[in-house]
């Protein structure tokens, strides 16, 4: 038999997975090392100036290994493990601020598009240089789409399984925060 350790880029995430679920506790720390980074990059976009970033990441991968057994084997890990740091960040930002998120969103009733237009490597280096420089400034409905499909280059279907809203609304989102960003950085650029 293979050593788990020894082959960590060949197996999937699903796979380690499953092998959690099998009693190889070992797997879950391969999981760990695949998303801590990530999830730690992630969360100090969506709540930055915290220094508990690190807690909060934790929390989230012990809530996952609690949570497993609900995993869907069938679909992929990755939006799974960023929808509870997801929720984990939006917790703390509640908790933080005590004010809960607005309930109505116009962009989950009133979907525009309903397809990912490709975009080339120029454009998201240059949208990844704006979010750097104006995030802070952005709506958090359109600062996190923009963090995960920027950053964490997830995809459309992706982002719309982390946020639980249409991926429609997830192309709106990032139109619409992208708009938003150039505006905000337009006005906060000196004149040449």
């Amino acid at each position: 038999m293979v050593d788990i350790l020894s082959t960590t880029e060949e197996i999937s995430d699903e796979t380690l997975v499953t092998r959690v679920l099998e009693g190889k506790t070992e797997a879950f720390g391969m999981l760990v090392r695949r998303y801590e980074q990530k999830l730690l990059r992630y969360g100090r976009r969506f709540l930055s100036g915290r220094e508990d970033i690190e807690d909060i990441v934790q929390e989230v991968f012990l809530r996952a290994y609690e949570n497993l057994r609900s995993f869907d084997k069938s679909r992929r890990f990755s939006p799974w493990i960023y929808r509870i740091a997801h929720n984990a960040f939006v917790n703390e930002m509640r908790r933080a601020t005590r004010h809960p998120t607005t309930v109505f969103d116009a962009d989950v009733l009133i979907p525009h598009r309903t397809q990912e237009s490709p975009e080339d490597d120029h454009d998201r280096a240059e949208m990844r240089e704006f979010l750097r420089k104006g995030l802070d400034k952005l709506d958090q409905k359109y600062r996190e789409p923009l963090i995960l499909y920027y950053f964490e280059e997830l995809s459309y279907a992706s982002i719309s399984d982390v946020l639980h809203i249409p991926v429609s609304t997830v192309g709106v989102r990032i139109n619409r925060g992208r708009t938003a960003l150039r505006k905000i950085l337009s006005t906060n650029t000196p004149p040449l």
